[in-house]
């Protein structure tokens, strides 16, 4: 534990690129006191409306938040939302000079409307074609330019086409032979891309869904996997340790739910750690919050296994949160056993 808080304390000293696809969080929030008179749906009394940075931006939030420099790199349209998502990352303290505008494109936004601590629906206003090369050239060379001041690399890829098969290749054989950590919190249908990375952190079901997506790609057999169904830990093990092989990663840790996480690395070693919520209000955002502190205490010195334990804190403490969450040192501290 003395460790633990070690690294939390030398957080301050990281500075972190942070690629991928950036997204503005809505909130609508309001109360519900009758049903639609047109279809059996609820009306929701909208009293106000906040936002809140999201995907890859919301990984640049935790980063800042937990004390690390961040640089933050991806896609905006040229729209309100853009100027709006601008607008709460210079609230925290994140620069924005990373994010490129994209005319053809609009801003990635997912609208959650609540009533009271319910949500009631999202709404999600997404492009998800890959960017235009000239656009993937232009993320290289900011990559470039700030590499050799970097300490580790995290590539979020939510699906919305900022991290695309001929960015990714280029990105990550650039990173490696800097011999800077890099780390991905994934998309299923991309998994095979991910050849090479330092970890990943998906949850159970985007592992599963890997699987299934990799055998069907996988024309030189090389996946051994007959089962893409992780009902137990056996099969979550046999899973996780036969991803490993096959990416070429040095670990990889599968986030639980309710069950904590696993941790796998190269050797065949592995860690069940228990789930370190004390109480879930909202799980938006945490598979974020896991790949910051992950990534952030390994790249000031901690082994794999404890930053997996800060990793768990963290995601515990801003599951207890309602909306998308970040996490401070003080909380992290004061959630670590004495």
């Amino acid at each position: 534990m003395r460790n633990l808080k070690e690294t939390i304390q030398k957080f301050p000293q990281a500075k972190i690129l942070v690629i991928g696809d950036l997204i503005l969080d809505e909130y609508i929030w309001g109360e519900v006191e009758r049903i639609s008179p047109e279809a059996p749906v609820p009306v929701v009394w909208a009293k106000r409306r906040s936002y809140v940075p999201g995907g890859a931006a919301n990984v640049a939030s935790n980063i800042s938040s937990l004390g690390a420099e961040v640089l933050l790199l991806g896609v905006v349209g040229k729209d309100e939302n853009a100027q709006r998502l601008h607008s709460e990352l210079k609230k925290r303290g994140i620069p924005t000079c990373g994010i490129i505008v994209d005319s053809g494109r609009h801003t990635t936004v997912k609208t959650r409307i609540l009533a009271g601590h319910q949500q009631i629906v999202r709404l999600d206003w997404e492009h998800t074609e890959s960017l235009d090369k000239k656009i993937n050239q232009k993320l290289i060379r900011i990559v470039n330019d700030n590499i050799n001041d970097t300490d580790a690399v995290i590539i979020e890829d939510y699906g919305k086409g900022v991290i695309n098969a001929d960015l990714i290749a280029e990105l990550i054989s650039f990173i490696r032979k800097k011999k800077k950590l890099v780390t991905v919190d994934p998309k299923e249908e991309h998994f095979q891309f991910y050849r090479g990375v330092t970890s990943i952190t998906p949850n159970r079901k985007e592992l599963e869904n890997a699987i299934r997506v990799l055998k069907m790609k996988d024309t030189a057999h090389r996946l051994k996997l007959t089962s893409d169904k992780l009902s137990t830990d056996k099969d979550i093990d046999k899973a996780g340790l036969e991803i490993l092989r096959y990416l070429k990663v040095d670990s990889l840790l599968v986030t639980l739910g309710d069950r904590g996480m696993r941790l796998f690395q190269q050797g065949g070693r592995i860690d069940h750690i228990p789930t370190a919520a004390l109480e879930v209000f909202d799980v938006s955002g945490a598979g974020d919050t896991v790949v910051a502190t992950f990534t952030l205490a390994i790249s000031c010195g901690a082994t794999n296994l404890e930053a997996a334990h800060l990793a768990n804190y963290a995601a515990g403490i801003v599951v207890s949160k309602l909306g998308t969450a970040v996490t401070t040192p003080k909380e992290l501290l004061e959630r670590i056993p004495k």
